[in-house]
This record gives C-alpha cells, structure tokens and sequence, in this order.
C-alpha cells in the first residue's frame, strides 16, 4: 500500500547573498505523523519552513504538499496546510474572540459557523476567562494559544508550528504538547521546528537535524539515540590511588573513550550486556566502586554529538 507522503521536500537550497542557509535538503514526511525539524538557533529550520509554506522562493529545489508541487500549484498547496508562526498574526487591540471571529470569516466560514467555532477553540485553548479581553493585555503563553487556534479553523490536515513553545512557562508548555497530540490523534500531520530537545523527544515520530543549513542526520528519537552510542555507565572509584588501575581495566574492555573528572569516571558501552564483566572484572581487582548509575542516551547527546564544536 503506497500512500501519498504529506509532504516531499527535494534538494531544496537557499541563499542569501554569498551565506548558503538552506544546503540541498530532503526528506519526505508521512501522513498521520510528528515530523521533527531540530538545530540551534540560525541552523536554517524556520528558512527550510517557510520555503515549504511558499513564504519564501527556493532557490532550488522543489516542494510537494500531499502530492501538489508548490510552486506550479500554489493555491491548492496552500490550501491544505495551516501555519503557526512564531510571532502572532493577530491584531493586538481587538479581543481574542473578535480576532477569531474575522479569521473564522476570511476562510469561508458563514457568521453561525463563525460563531460556533470560535466558541469551540477558546475552550480548546483555555481561553473562556480571557475571550473578551484585547490582546496587548495577554502574556505571551495566551498569545501562543490564540496563534496556534486561529491557524486550526479551518481544521486543516496538515499544520506547520514554528517553534510553537518558545518563551512558555513549563506548564502552558505541556499544555501546549497535549494539544498537538490531541491534533495528531484527530488524523492531523504535524511539522514542528524547534530547538528544545526534550520537545522533540517527547512529540516527534521521526526527526531532521539540521546545521549550518544540512540535515546531519534523520531518525526516529530511539534510532537517533543509538546511533550516538548506547547505554552510558557512570561511577565513582572508591580510592584515588585505585583511578588508574580502573581506567586500565575499562580500557581493555570498552574502546571507546573514558571520561574522567577526578574519581569519577564515564564510559559509553557499545552494549548493555558489556556491563555485567566490567563489574566482575572490579570486584576481581578489588577496586571498591559507588555512586554507579546506568544511563541511557538521550537527544541532548545526539544534539551535541552531531552540532556542538562543528560552528
């Protein structure tokens, strides 16, 4: 069964002057699924969006939405997509129920309709108590709700969010991630750019990491994990004058590179089964070991693995 990809993105560049931003990226995104667009701040994901949503002209390349390149069928594209920015489209002297309303008509909607919708995603987005207030007195986690509602109106299967919980406090942040599973759960695709690690860990099915412009690597969370090293053993050696002999014994067993900080020593295992002979092989030593923790990798390894110290 080979269903359309919601999106298809091919050799896509973008330049600015003599600074390449966007380097020949692609990948394609299935329907149904959290597709995550992860780099540091200027790495070029909120560029690669934008030329998705055609806010911006590749200078080449090629995108197709649900099948319908972007350029030869712009309209039809556009139409089946929605867009959260990161800064709000909204107007800041009407009311966050006014601004629903006049987006509710400017997409077709008839004035009950309106109405009714609008009543739904104040309620939605928890913003009942606060309809009727003009937004210059919102805080910016209110804002971010109403952003993201008014870019649901029309339902849409496909939405784009641009680093859509940027400057939340933890609590509105969740909320906000419950929402977009909630959406993913009614059959919604989700594009999501976003610097925040744990973020994508906990929303995206499949992840794009970019730098510099380039996708360094695509995964899911868990293949991306694994492929930066497995599980990480930390412990402490119990006597100073034993590190040494510690790290000789570890280096025999692991390849892989020890990190020491005074008695405290960290090696990546290539497999959770390498644990169980390095323990043996310390208690034979008689190197006394506490404080010992297992860990397993997580996507702030795989981002400092693939993007730190390669600016």
């Amino acid at each position: 069964m080979s269903a359309i990809n919601a999106i298809e993105v091919s050799h896509l560049t973008k330049k600015f002057g003599q600074k390449t931003v966007v380097d020949d990226i692609s990948f394609n995104v299935r329907q149904g699924e959290v597709f995550g667009l992860l780099g540091p701040n200027g790495a070029g994901k909120t560029t690669t969006l934008r030329m998705m949503t055609t806010l911006l002209k590749a200078d080449a390349g090629h995108v197709k939405i649900f099948g319908h390149d972007t350029v030869k069928e712009g309209r039809l594209a556009r139409s089946m997509f929605g867009l959260t920015g990161q800064y709000a489209s909204v107007d800041e002297d009407i009311s966050a129920r006014e601004n629903l309303m006049i987006f509710s008509r400017l997409n077709g909607l008839s004035r009950q309709d309106a109405k009714q919708r609008t009543t739904e995603l104040l309620t939605e987005f928890s913003l009942e108590n606060s309809a009727d207030k003009a937004l210059k007195n919102f805080s910016g986690g209110m804002r971010r709700r109403l952003d993201l509602a008014v870019s649901l109106i029309t339902r849409p299967t496909l939405i784009f969010l641009d680093e859509p919980t940027t400057g939340l406090d933890p609590r509105t942040r969740t909320q906000m991630w419950e929402t977009i599973r909630k959406l993913v759960k009614q059959g919604s695709t989700v594009i999501l750019t976003t610097q925040y690690l744990d973020e994508a860990d906990q929303l995206a099915d499949n992840l794009a990491i970019i730098d510099h412009g380039k996708v360094v690597k695509m995964g899911t969370p868990a293949e991306l994990k694994q492929q930066v090293g497995g599980t990480k053993l930390n412990f402490t050696v119990g006597q100073a004058t034993q590190v040494s002999a510690a790290v000789k014994l570890l280096t025999a067993k692991v390849p892989n590179t020890i990190q020491r900080t005074g008695q405290r020593l960290s090696v990546r295992l290539n497999q959770v089964t390498d644990l169980t002979p390095i323990l043996a092989a310390l208690k034979q030593a008689k190197i006394a070991i506490d404080h010992l923790s297992v860990q397993e990798p997580s996507l702030d390894d795989v981002f400092m693995d693939l993007t730190v110290g390669k600016n």
